[in-house]
């Protein structure tokens, strides 16, 4: 009876059914089919007194087959329902052996057997509403039942998983195995065996929902959280578990899951789980690069930068030098590491004894020699060429060979910083976001001569210290600052057509962004794009239209929220922008200069134009090469620039408007504006070959 996905041993009267659907025992329409087949099997043998699930490899089983989502495989007979209505039909004990994960659909399956039991390592949980859904195989009418209505809420909204012995003190398990789980669940089977006792079910168990107020908990989702949809139908769900029978309640759970795995939102937060999977896939190199071990590094530069990506490396319990050229600068430096830290275990998230840890892996340097015996070094001070190479030159002299020299700078080209070195093979870019250890992002720009071994290294320490690595090829500002100077130009283009700050900031929050784009050039720093765009002035073609706004806030000393003063002002203190009407004197200045006489601007229309400006460029992009794939180009801007996880990112969006709708607005938009909206020509080439996505990929 054994199938490709299911395995059937008779051990000694207990039928052991072994989930085996690599990488996660996922339950797809083969493994439906074998579990049926097999507790089936086992309900007609009068040799078997009991069934025992268990999953091959790592883990019980990470939840639903996602691959399978919105195909006919999904929607196949049996389904899960259908498994754990068998299960109810048992005369003979179902239990289910929890090791590693029970996730989503492994959980629910787990729910719907007579018992569970699970080793001490193994976690519990029901993440749907991660990926915009709610739970569609139980999970809201069962643990209600079993756990009770608020702690089924606290974990259906989390999202999180909880750990075994939690889990056994919720009820949600009947024992945690010490040992060998199989033979373990094997003696705790026989015991329920020999007892004789009812089967019990989590269908049967009455539901007490008093004092549980439903209205409340709906509400308490926050507005913006990118799956505020899934979060308020899990709360409908779980409260139909009080209001219907389980039949009913199972109904009522899958309209909403059917309901909201056809939306937009899930199919955006699917494309990111899968694209945040891909992008620390190496296309290009060699299949057997063996990565270089990275087990102590280097900062350079102790200001917020420099210290966020030391505690970066210090929470993974990796040993890291934190240097600068003066005792005080240092002093500086720790001091705001550890004040971070404290704000970390004021809130309670960190021990004092954990924060000292950490504090301890940092090791404060004055000296090139201090440098010696790291593997990777990455600098991180002020944003200038001429800084980057000598600091280079020094890397170059004072570390060991075979050492990997990074660069933290956002635009800068990694080739022309590797030429100050005898070893540009070792150099690479590490372009960490602010805060560094926080945000999960990291694009890894590889030079024209940086090896294969070097870019698999940092790869994968990238993923030791928690982050989500994108590989990108050098270009001025690599994705994220190259997409983001279209992205500022149509904002400041529509300043002097007539929109205001305030409404730019708000129609692209309206759309989702976690902030403005001239909020958030406040936040950066003005001062850094001036740079960047004098130094860019020589190669700027005349005949292109140029914005002068930002230009004259930055001449007027404004440089965002460090001068009090940028697009916006700010009180002592305060990060709240306040509106200025010397900026709007500013910008009304601009635009007669420019003879733009200034109207009424549609936030639809300013939200539409700066996005199709990301994804214009975001084509170029993906067909130069800079991008492996339009995923990661996503990725950057979900992870690195506050886009919109909701709608899946910059290009997402586009497949989803349709790319040849895309590129007849782009088109609308040449007609209007002139050549700054010049379509891709990799976007023309897909529409004319009919093409859908950007990439050529399956996936739901």
């Amino acid at each position: 009876m054994s199938t490709s996905t299911i395995h059937y041993n008779d051990q000694q009267r207990i039928a052991v059914l072994t989930l085996d659907n690599p990488p996660v025992n996922g339950i797809g329409n083969t493994v439906r089919q074998g579990l049926y087949a097999g507790i089936e099997r086992a309900m007609g043998d009068p040799g078997i007194d009991a069934v025992l699930l268990i999953g091959a490899g790592r883990q019980f089983c990470g939840g639903a087959d996602i691959r399978q989502f919105n195909t006919a495989a999904a929607t196949e007979k049996p389904l899960t329902r259908d498994v754990l209505s068998l299960i109810a039909r048992s005369t003979k004990p179902v239990v289910a052996a929890i090791h590693g994960v029970a996730l989503g659909g492994g959980l629910e399956l787990a729910l719907g057997c007579h018992y569970r039991v699970a080793s001490a390592d193994a976690k519990l949980g029901l993440p749907e509403v991660n990926l915009g859904l709610i739970p569609g195989g139980g999970g809201t009418q069962r643990l209600p039942r079993l756990i009770g209505v608020d702690a089924a809420l606290d974990i259906i909204l989390s999202g999180t998983a909880i750990k075994a012995p939690r889990a056994l003190e919720l009820g949600l398990v009947n024992a945690v195995i010490e040992g060998e789980l199989l033979a373990g669940a094997q003696a705790f089977t026989r015991r329920v065996v020999a007892e004789g006792s009812a089967l019990p079910l989590v269908a049967q168990r009455a539901l007490e929902p008093a004092g549980i107020n439903f209205d409340e908990r709906r509400n308490a989702v926050p507005t913006r959280a990118r799956n505020a949809t899934a979060q308020r139908a899990a709360v409908d769900a779980v409260q139909a578990s009080t209001q219907l029978t389980l039949e009913g309640g199972l109904t009522r759970e899958r309209a909403l899951f059917d309901e909201l795995v056809a939306g937009p939102e899930s199919k955006a937060l699917r494309h990111l789980f899968f694209a945040e999977r891909e992008a620390p896939k190496l296309s290009e190199l060699p299949a057997n690069t063996a990565p270089l071990a990275v087990r102590k590094v280097a900062v350079l530069g102790a200001g917020t930068m420099g210290g966020g990506i030391a505690m970066a490396f210090a929470n993974a319990g990796i040993p890291v030098v934190l240097f600068e050229r003066e005792q005080a600068a240092i002093d500086r430096g720790l001091d705001l590491v550890r004040r971070n830290y404290g704000v970390t275990v004021a809130k309670g998230k960190l021990s004092e004894a954990a924060m000292a840890a950490r504090m301890a892996l940092i090791e404060p340097a004055l000296d090139y020699a201090a440098l010696a015996d790291v593997d990777l070094v990455i600098e991180a001070v002020f944003e200038d060429m001429a800084v980057k190479k000598e600091v280079f030159s020094h890397l170059d002299a004072h570390c060991k060979l075979g050492a990997i020299l990074a660069t933290n700078t956002s635009r800068l080209s990694i080739d022309e910083i590797a030429l100050s070195t005898s070893r540009p093979q070792d150099v690479i870019g590490l372009h960490f976001f602010s805060p560094a250890n926080v945000m999960r992002l990291l694009e890894v720009v590889r030079g024209e001569r940086t090896s294969p071994a070097v870019i698999a290294a940092c790869m994968k320490m990238a993923q030791d210290i928690g982050k989500i690595p994108v590989l990108v090829r050098v270009c001025e500002g690599f994705v994220g600052n190259r997409m983001l100077t279209g992205y500022w130009r149509e904002a400041g283009f529509m300043l002097e057509e007539g929109a205001s700050p305030q409404q730019v900031d708000r129609a692209m929050t309206g759309f989702g962004m976690a902030m403005g784009p001239l909020a958030m050039a406040d936040l950066a720093g003005m001062d850094i794009n001036w740079a960047t765009r004098k130094r860019l002035a020589p190669s700027r073609p005349a005949h292109l239209r140029y914005s002068k706004v930002a230009d004259r806030i930055c001449e007027a000393g404004r440089y965002g929220q460090k001068t009090s003063a940028g697009y916006y002002r700010y009180e002592p203190g305060s990060r709240a922008p306040i509106p200025d009407p010397l900026v709007d004197a500013i910008i009304e200045s601009c635009a007669v200069e420019a003879g733009i006489v200034r109207h009424p601007v549609r936030d639809e229309d300013v939200a539409e134009r700066c996005v199709l400006a990301l994804v214009n460029e975001g084509v170029r992009i993906l067909d130069e090469g800079v991008a492996q794939r339009a995923s990661d180009i996503d990725v950057v801007y979900v992870h690195g620039y506050g886009f919109p996880a909701a709608r899946g990112g910059p290009m997402f969006w586009a497949e989803t408007l349709g790319l040849a709708q895309t590129l007849e607005r782009i088109r609308v938009l040449q007609a209007t504006h002139g050549s700054h909206w010049t379509p891709a020509p990799g976007l023309v080439e897909r529409v004319a070959q009919g093409r859908q996505r950007f990439d050529a990929r399956v996936e739901p």
